[in-house]
């Protein structure tokens, strides 16, 4: 029998779903995380934006035309923000929610909705690992309660996993690269173990670690300490911003100014002058005027991104900001364009700073990623090694590379 899960959204959901995977395999399942023919489907839905929501419906559609037979089981955010429009579709046997995802396996003969509170972390399988990463979910849920986003209401408060379990898990993995995920990451605490705290916990796992999206109040000089004292965190950095307009990121109900969002990447620099600070930015929120939406295209080059990505505003019902009156298609789409734009340079002018030096790359199947997150390729590279790489010119989506040795 062959399962597909497919999964829609952030590094956390990914993590989720590498966890169902492994327990799919444990009871037997040729398991796959490509859309195509197969026997069940396990679909991890999205809801942070409308767009998102609609794919995760349109995900059942296609899961159909592979296969009309296979029962489909969904899962997720989309699912625990409208059930009945999941629960409705042909082919769905199963809907559950973001709780209790260690439920789903136990209910894989179940049919009908299955939806529950979360009080607690939730322990899940440890996840199906590649050859080179493997997710870690320490953190779930969220209490910063943004007027733009849902994912409060759907994932819960936040509640962090016991650092004991963390390493344990950490310490099984076989993978050359561990990402920590979490809903609101920053937010990560055991007792008086902090995220930094948690870092150090780690320094001695024979791997590479990777962080998901921060938030600027984390990037203390504690914080920072702690990471280069830990030693295997790569410098690559996903400070969220959304605006660069202090009026703004109020009306977001952001806890930071663009001042100290400033800070927080010379901060950064300062400890690791050659990492790589992406960001997430929306466009055409609400409140936002032209001189608003000039803010955010000035930081753009000022804070030095080496990524944006950029979307525009979608109002999600039940929010803040959903009662607010919404900029005109039109305006949000131009916006977007030089937005874009900004965005393009920002990662041309970080790219060149690095042509014709040396880095470390871990591969995957197709390319891979320096320590601060560039994407490269080379001849010969083999999945899963490690290696010192000259980065020679722009190919695709990255640098084009030459491997000196292996590691």
């Amino acid at each position: 029998m062959k399962a597909c899960v497919f999964t829609l959204g952030c590094k956390q959901n990914e993590a989720e779903s590498a966890s169902l995977m492994r327990g799919l395999e444990e009871r037997g399942y040729e398991v796959t995380d490509e859309l195509g023919s197969a026997d069940l489907y396990l679909l991890n839905t999205c809801a942070v934006t409308a767009e998102a929501e609609k794919k995760s419906r349109q995900a059942v559609a296609r899961m159909r035309k592979f296969n009309p037979s296979a029962p489909v089981i969904v899962c997720g955010c989309a699912s625990e923000h409208n059930a009945e429009e999941f629960a409705s579709r042909e082919g769905v046997v199963l809907v559950t929610g973001t709780a209790r995802k260690d439920k789903i396996l136990a209910l894989l003969n179940e049919r009908g909705v299955f939806r529950e509170t979360e009080g607690c972390f939730t322990e899940l399988p440890p996840p199906k690992e590649t050859k080179t990463r493997a997710y870690l979910r320490v953190q779930d849920g969220c209490n910063r309660f943004c007027s733009y986003c849902l994912i409060p209401y759907l994932r819960g408060r936040s509640r962090s996993r016991k650092a004991e379990n963390v390493l344990e898990e950490a310490r099984g993995m076989s993978a050359k690269e561990i990402v920590l995920t979490g809903i609101d990451l920053s937010d990560y605490r055991d007792g008086g173990i902090d995220l930094g705290g948690l870092l150090l916990l780690l320094k001695d796992v024979p791997a590479r670690v990777r962080l998901g999206s921060l938030e600027v109040g984390v990037v203390t000089e504690d914080f920072l300490e702690k990471m280069r004292a830990a030693g295997n965190v790569m410098p690559h950095f996903h400070l969220s911003l959304q605006s660069g307009s202090d009026a703004v990121l109020r009306a977001m109900n952001r806890k930071y100014t663009r001042g100290k969002y400033l800070e927080a990447c010379g901060r950064i620099h300062r400890y690791f002058p050659d990492a790589a600070i992406t960001t997430d930015i929306i466009v055409g929120f609400p409140t936002e005027t032209e001189e608003d939406f000039c803010a955010s295209l000035s930081i753009v080059k000022e804070a030095g991104f080496a990524r944006v990505h950029a979307f525009p505003f979608s109002p999600r019902e039940g929010t803040a900001a959903y009662k607010m009156k919404d900029l005109s298609p039109a305006v949000k789409k131009e916006r977007m364009g030089r937005m874009l734009e900004a965005a393009k340079e920002a990662e041309e002018s970080y790219i060149a700073r690095f042509l014709g030096r040396e880095a470390v790359a871990l591969f995957e199947a197709d390319g891979g990623y320096t320590e601060n997150y560039l994407r490269v390729y080379a001849a010969d590279a083999t999945e899963g090694k490690l290696c010192k790489v000259r980065l020679v010119c722009r190919e695709k989506d990255g640098v084009h590379a030459e491997i000196l040795e292996e590691i």
